[in-house]
């Protein structure tokens, strides 16, 4: 996936977090297909019919404690709701405090998916050597330069976390002299299970350090101070903050975000570093709305932020002044959304104020940005969705997204002449990272499909040309042109054009015996992007056609896409996808019955809904962390996400119009008494965003409730929260095993799985001897 950067220079993590996403999510390898294809060919070992056999084995018996629900007039029944731990707050901190009962229910279904997938463990190791196969296990980010140094990171060779470091700028401009490493987040890391990284900004005299790490998955980030010179830390500003941080001017000064004991970033602080007290700064009162912290690209203004999914608010200090006093920018109003980027010495505001639903971009003095001080600059083109603007001393960029395509457009804003960036695949991504330095006619975009690598260039925005300053390797090899990228529009039962990506071997037939895996998302306006993954090329190597739908609810064709896709018509979502997947069938792509559903999140709330509306067309279906129980959880306004979602989802505790609507397509309660395809539901004990008992009350009612003898299996992280494992090998050994169920349910994993199992076996034989 794509990293992009909008409105503000590239922090020090940026670059970690493109490497990471280059080698956790993304291509594929000629040696990989080659030894696929052998061993497929291969019938020394015989097939076994996994799901006969895991059909035999005794699943859990979750138990029923029926629980009545009485909410505006209306009863619902909840057998599950005992799953829930009235304690939650704490066990986000303290794992340890689980209930024994919730405990003792989520380790048995942990010991029943073990024993399920036990044949699988050969194919799963198969899988994740593939998939680490085609990772530079060394990879480094192009460095970005910041005054008199070069930052950058790097993996080593077998490091599950990223190591930050610097080289200085030498006489001629070019990276010289030792690398100083600056943080080693394998050092940092070991001994600890989960280790999340949210934040690593060095200080604008580049000699301190600010960094946030969260050890539990909880979300709950320590923000620390490092003095660069000694490698010691010399302060500790919080243990509950939000991973949201930045420097004021003066390298003493931090703004730092503060979490709530419900998981909420509630406050803002200003700290020097060298005091023990913090300035409270801003309280938000309304729950529905949090806060995070930037700073704008030519370092004039830090940031406030407060809003939710649909509203906005800004307030800016001044830099340059600790001491300084906010200056609200434009007072909240319901639906108008707006952001800031700095810019020739001006402000830019990309607003829908006044009926722009894609987008317009304002202007507004540096010195005085409120709203009152705001003039047209680029008007709102219907259609013409502006996704984010990047800041420079004469030039200001801004990335669109037209028809599901995204392009960058440069703008000189010394003449106001504009000009695109062109590219020519099908479908592709693309990401835009300003770096640190302003006064500069260079940008950094990087570009990928999903049959080509990730490549970064340098843009010289007033010669126009891009030099290739680094493309994705995969160590074990890839050929683009065996790959085929597609992009058709299914016809939505309403008439609506859904987008779907299509990626697949050129050697796969499509004459509908191939399986499919559909991946869909389709909330909060985020858009997949059309991108390059090494995982998923396992299951392209093995014959399976991969397809991504861009469904409503997302923001592929502009923000009317989402808006059409939310609240009172979220069943577009749903519909669009199931839509897409009929599509795929009448298009040969594949055919009804052999297709696998795959979504996260509220990706996984898509796959719930769409087998609850289809369960026909899917042999398998996959739902990561999902948000399954939604009627349950937009009425617990005590949960982290719930009262800023409620723009999103509506109101179920005071809108009897949006409980109804809720109510007739939350998968959790409206799992029925059908067949149902192979379900895997995953979850993280801590995690704070989707509550582990959404997955485990949706997969009891599931097991209790479908009229197939189906496998219904459960998978919880015990030690991990929504992102899974935190190592970048940790994460792929999940993925392998979400793709060997997935393989499993069409077919694909009998004999290859028998075949790695008898290899297995044979080396132990000989270890023996």
């Amino acid at each position: 996936m794509t990293l992009s950067h909008y409105g503000s220079k590239a922090a020090l993590l940026a670059g970690a977090a493109l490497i990471a996403l280059s080698a956790c999510s993304q291509p594929a390898a000629d040696s990989a297909a080659t030894t696929t294809e052998n061993s497929m060919n291969d019938t020394s070992a015989p097939a076994q019919d996994l799901i006969a056999r895991a059909q035999e084995i005794a699943a859990p018996t979750p138990e029923q404690r029926p629980v009545e629900i009485e909410q505006l007039g209306r009863t619902r029944t909840d057998e599950f709701a005992w799953l829930r731990d009235d304690n939650w707050q704490e066990v986000m901190r303290e794992p340890g405090v689980l209930d024994a009962d919730i405990r003792a229910h989520l380790e048995a279904e942990n010991a029943y998916y073990t024993e399920v997938m036990a044949p699988l463990t050969g194919l799963e190791e198969r899988l994740y050597g593939e998939m680490r196969g085609r990772i530079k296990e060394d990879d480094e980010s192009p460095a970005s330069r910041d005054g008199d140094w070069y930052y950058y990171a790097r993996y080593r060779e077998g490091g599950q976390y990223p190591v930050y470091a610097r080289k200085a700028a030498g006489e001629t401009g070019e990276m010289a002299g030792e690398e100083v490493i600056i943080f080693d987040g394998d050092a940092e890391a070991e001994g600890i299970d989960y280790f999340d990284l949210g934040a690593v900004q060095h200080s604008p005299d580049h000699r301190y350090l600010a960094y946030a790490v969260d050890t539990a998955g909880s979300e709950f980030y320590e923000v620390k101070i490092r003095d660069l010179e000694t490698g010691e830390d010399i302060a500790t500003l919080t243990d509950e903050g939000y991973g949201s941080m930045v420097w004021g001017n003066d390298s003493q000064t931090i703004y730092w975000v503060w979490r709530d004991e419900n998981n909420r970033p509630r406050r803002v602080y200003r700290q020097a570093f060298d005091s023990t007290e913090a300035e409270l700064i801003y309280e938000e009162t309304d729950p529905g709305y949090f806060l995070s912290v930037s700073k704008t690209d030519g370092d004039r203004w830090i940031v406030l932020g407060a809003g939710d999914h649909t509203t906005s608010e800004a307030r800016v200090f001044d830099a340059n002044d600790p001491a300084a006093e906010p200056i609200l920018v434009s007072e909240r109003e319901q639906g108008v959304e707006y952001s800031l980027t700095e810019a020739g010495g001006r402000l830019f505001v990309r607003t829908n104020q006044d009926g722009a639903v894609d987008f317009q971009i304002m202007e507004a003095p540096l010195d005085d940005p409120r709203r009152e001080n705001w003039t047209p600059l680029i008007e709102h083109r219907p259609g013409v969705l502006v996704n984010g603007l990047m800041g420079f001393e004469n030039w200001l960029v801004r990335s669109e997204r037209s028809d599901a395509l995204p392009r960058i457009i440069v703008r000189d804003l010394r003449s106001g002449e504009e000009h695109e960036i062109a590219f020519d695949e099908e479908a592709y991504a693309l990401g835009m990272d300003g770096g640190y330095e302003y006064a500069t006619d260079m940008m950094r975009f990087s570009y990928e499909s999903p049959s080509t690598p990730e490549e970064t260039y340098d843009y010289d925005m007033g010669a126009r040309e891009r030099t290739l300053i680094k493309r994705q390797e995969v160590p074990s090899g890839h050929n683009a042109d065996d790959y085929v990228v597609r992009r058709i529009h299914a016809t939505a039962r309403d008439g609506a054009s859904v987008p779907v990506t299509i990626l697949y071997h050129r050697d796969t037939p499509i004459d509908g015996t191939a399986p499919l895996l559909l991946y869909g998302y389709g909330s909060y306006g985020i858009t997949i992007p059309a991108s390059f993954s090494t995982s998923r090329l396992s299951l392209v190597d093995r014959g399976m056609v991969y397809a991504i739908a861009h469904i409503r609810g997302g923001m592929s064709k502009g923000y009317q896409w989402y808006l059409d896709g939310k609240l009172d018509q979220k069943i577009n979502t749903f519909n669009d996808f199931v839509d897409s997947g009929r599509a795929l069938v009448e298009a040969g792509y594949t055919s009804e019955g052999q297709m696998v559903a795959m979504g996260g999140s509220a990706g996984g709330l898509l796959v719930g809904a769409t087998i609850n509306q289809a369960p026909e067309l899917f042999a398998g279906a996959i739902g990561a962390v999902p948000f399954v129980d939604v009627l349950t959880t937009m009425s617990d306004e005590s949960l982290p996400l719930t009262p800023p979602e409620w723009p999103e989802w509506g109101n179920p505790i005071t809108d009897e119009a949006a409980y109804d609507y809720i109510l007739s397509y939350s998968p959790y309660d409206q799992v029925s008494a059908q067949d149902y395809p192979h379900v895997l539901a995953t979850a993280g004990l801590t995690d704070p965003r989707v509550t582990y008992w959404e997955p485990a009350k949706w997969a009891a009612r599931l097991r209790t409730r479908r009229t197939d003898d189906g496998l219904t299996l459960m998978r919880t992280n015990m030690g991990a929260g929504h992102g899974g494992a935190s190592g970048r090998f940790d994460s792929l050994r999940e993925r392998a095993e979400e793709y060997a169920f997935a393989l499993m349910t069409v077919g694909l994993a009998d004999q290859e799985a028998a075949e790695a199992a008898s290899e297995a076996s044979d080396s132990h034989e000989d270890g023996e001897h």
